[in-house]
């Protein structure tokens, strides 16, 4: 019964990494063609496979280093990063509004209506608290751009107290909607155990 628990758990933190991206989309393959490649699978919100490229995302999985886009205008900074800032907080205060009021209407990686519902249905069952470090904008345009940050997640299933803790690497990807930066898909991936 236990192993049930924290298999339950270890798919939900895959789940809270964000959006899930659709593979069925003709043409899918990289967030620079407006497309991105995953399995839409609630469960594996966001997750993308190990030994998949990840410089369509704007970064290596491997390595340290994460270099600034140099051509961010401060406001277009100052405004992602709040946008970003928003949508960690609101998660953890279990804000569904504001969660969704940064989360695209038309996303690239997911289902808007999908995100809503398994987002309400985590909070029902789950006390999540994720923290961000090393947040920085590493690829902008005009109309999109790419958040990396280090994320540690905790996780404690309300019903039963089981527990989980993980850490892994990030990619939020913006979209311009209305003039507002919004969450449009995320690539993450978890750390190994050393």
């Amino acid at each position: 019964m236990k192993f049930r628990y924290m298999t339950m758990l270890a798919m939900i933190v895959l789940l809270l990494s964000a959006c899930a991206s659709e593979e069925d989309r003709e043409g899918a393959g990289s967030i620079s063609d407006g497309e991105s490649s995953g399995e839409n699978n609630a469960l594996e919100h966001g997750v993308t496979d190990q030994t998949q490229s990840q410089s369509d995302v704007g970064f290596e999985m491997t390595g340290n280093t994460i270099e600034a886009a140099q051509n961010v205008p401060a406001e277009e900074k100052e405004a992602l990063l709040d946008s970003f800032n928003t949508y960690m907080t609101a998660f953890n205060d279990e804000d569904l509004e504001t969660y969704m009021s940064v989360i695209a209407k038309k996303p690239e990686g997911f289902d808007y209506n999908e995100e809503q519902t398994v987002v309400k249905d985590t909070f029902e069952k789950y006390e999540v608290n994720r923290s961000a470090e090393d947040v920085t904008v590493i690829k902008y345009d005009k109309n999109q751009a790419q958040v990396f940050s280090s994320l540690s997640i905790s996780l404690v299933e309300e019903k039963t107290g089981a527990k989980l803790d993980r850490t892994g690497r990030q990619v939020t990807v913006f979209a311009k909607e209305d003039g507002n930066w919004r969450v449009s898909s995320v690539y993450f991936i978890g750390d190994t155990a050393e």
